[in-house]
């Protein structure tokens, strides 16, 4: 049976713009990963399944509940962790009966969840969570990563068959992932998850792709899909060599056959002019050769055109590879300049690279908006800081966004800019509203870094969430460039690791600020 079942499902934003066309495809019980470039659409198929959006055509039909932990989950700071789990209206029932007040109404609210408490604080245990037992805990008293698993457990609790998490390891640090990771494990019913987290994605039973606006499925986990795209991209390579190497010599076969036609005509006009035979014998063999000669050449247009359909065929068959290629040297800082010190006479000089690390409510992203706010010893006025919620984009263009962090540059300067960023043509004059994740990320990437002035120290809080693979190794292309000082915290150690960082300190609500031994790269 299958739980989740898309039948020739399409949807359109109001602008036009296509965002998924002809999506047939089913998803059974167990674990499905869902992955795809930034764009492709991956949350908006959820939130179809979900029924938070309606398509423009097809169908969505799912077999049992559903229950939908959001990429993007905000909660309203004055709730408290029962509301965010749901139970706050049984709770205030099972206090009224314990109270003494016997209304019918009391009963009927509460109805079979007696133990609604015990079971809360047993999942939100399960996973890790701090102060389970506080469920009268205020939701702006959380860290991110907490968020996000107060949103899990709702989900545990609930009695959705068919579970839809959206970027599920966001903002999580090492354990809380391995929490995740162990529930994920155990789960039950359908679980369809959209994730660039390998591995998260490595425990999945089956993996989906969305890519050319299409979906295909694949059995198996990511690093099996990885082994079979990696397969047919070598093969679609040699595909491309060889389609290649048959157009040259189609073109060259078709050069030296104009070569031969020309001799010929060139003997024929001297026979000609020279009369060696009848003239009605001699036009009907230049006659002849017309003809033959246009056959000889449609011969060979033939192969090219045949040679040039087979290339763009095997080129087709090729994956997009797109690089950010920038130059940054406005944002250069002179070795040993001072460009940050802390309270605790914490000095970073230079164009170092820093990692700040550490368990979720340590304080990390409250340690960088202090020095974005400039609420230390020391900084340097030129600051450029990328939050972890990308919220202020508005919903003007690309280039609009980008420009209005450098007001003297030209509309056409700034487009030559974004171009670098991948932001080529009619792209950079998209609505950042209608973006996806990655995109919108880019875009506030782009706004930093060709901001003017342009920034001497770099602030980034997790900046790898919600990427997929290409959009990482572009982000590490950008920070290559970048020839400043960088202090940016993330939980993602393969991330880190391409950094070239000089050093990595760790925040924990006990020791606070140490830097430690041998972890630079």
């Amino acid at each position: 049976m299958h739980a989740v079942q898309l039948n020739d499902l399409a949807l359109t934003w109001p602008d036009g713009s296509v965002a998924l066309h002809d999506i047939t495809a089913s998803f059974g019980r167990g674990r499905t990963g869902l992955t795809g470039a930034n764009g492709a659409g991956k949350s908006t198929l959820l939130r179809l399944i979900a029924g938070e959006l309606a398509p423009s055509s097809g169908t969505v039909t799912t077999s049992e509940p559903v229950g939908y932990l959001r990429q993007d989950l905000a909660l309203d700071g004055d709730q408290t962790l029962a509301d965010v789990l749901g139970i706050r209206a049984t709770r205030a029932a099972l206090a009224r009966i314990l109270a003494g007040d016997t209304a019918q109404e009391n009963f009927d609210t509460v109805g079979d969840d007696w133990d609604v408490e015990e079971r809360a604080v047993a999942v939100l245990s399960a996973l890790g969570f701090t102060d389970a037992g506080s469920l009268d805990r205020e939701v702006r008293s959380l860290s991110g990563g907490e968020v996000v698993l107060a949103g899990l457990a709702r989900l545990r609790l609930g009695a959705s068959g068919i579970t839809l998490l959206d970027e599920p390891t966001n903002n999580l640090d090492r354990r809380a992932r391995e929490l995740l990771y162990a529930a994920v494990r155990g789960w039950t019913g359908t679980l369809l998850v959209v994730s660039h987290d390998r591995e998260l994605l490595d425990l999945m039973d089956e993996t989906a792709e969305l890519h050319a606006g299409g979906i295909r499925m694949f059995g198996g986990n990511f690093s099996a899909y990885l082994e079979q795209i990696d397969a047919e991209q070598a093969t679609a390579e040699r595909l491309v060599r060889a389609a290649e190497h048959d157009l040259k010599v189609e073109k060259r076969q078709r050069v030296e056959a104009e070569t031969t036609l020309a001799r010929r005509a060139r003997y024929g006009q001297t026979d000609f002019e020279n009369k060696r035979m009848p003239k009605i014998i001699m036009n009907q063999r230049k006659s002849n050769a017309q003809v033959s000669a246009g056959k000889y050449r449609g011969l060979h247009a033939e192969k090219v055109e045949v040679a040039e359909s087979a290339l763009e065929a095997a080129e087709a068959k090729l994956r997009d590879d797109a690089h950010i290629r920038v130059s940054l040297p406005e944002t250069r800082v002179p070795a040993g300049r001072t460009v940050l010190q802390l309270d605790d006479d914490l000095v970073l000089r230079g164009p170092e690279r820093v990692a700040l690390v550490g368990p979720n409510g340590a304080g990390k992203t409250t340690l960088l908006e202090r020095i974005a706010a400039g609420d230390v010893r020391f900084r340097i006025p030129q600051v450029g800081y990328l939050r972890q919620r990308i919220d202020d984009l508005g919903d003007g263009t690309v280039v609009d966004v980008v420009r209005a962090a450098a007001p003297d540059r030209s509309p056409n300067e700034v487009r030559a800019q974004l171009a670098r960023f991948l932001f080529r043509g009619a792209r950079a004059e998209r609505s950042v509203a209608q973006l996806s994740g990655g995109e919108r990320f880019r875009v506030a990437l782009a706004r930093i870094l060709l901001a003017d002035p342009a920034p001497h120290l770099l602030l980034l809080d997790e900046p790898t969430n919600s990427l997929d693979r290409q959009s990482v190794a572009q982000l590490v292309d950008a920070l290559g460039a970048y020839e400043g000082a960088l202090v940016v915290v993330s939980h993602d150690d393969e991330f880190l690791g391409r950094l070239g960082l000089t050093r990595r300190l760790t925040l924990d609500r006990v020791e606070g600020l140490r830097e430690e031994a041998g972890k630079s790269s």
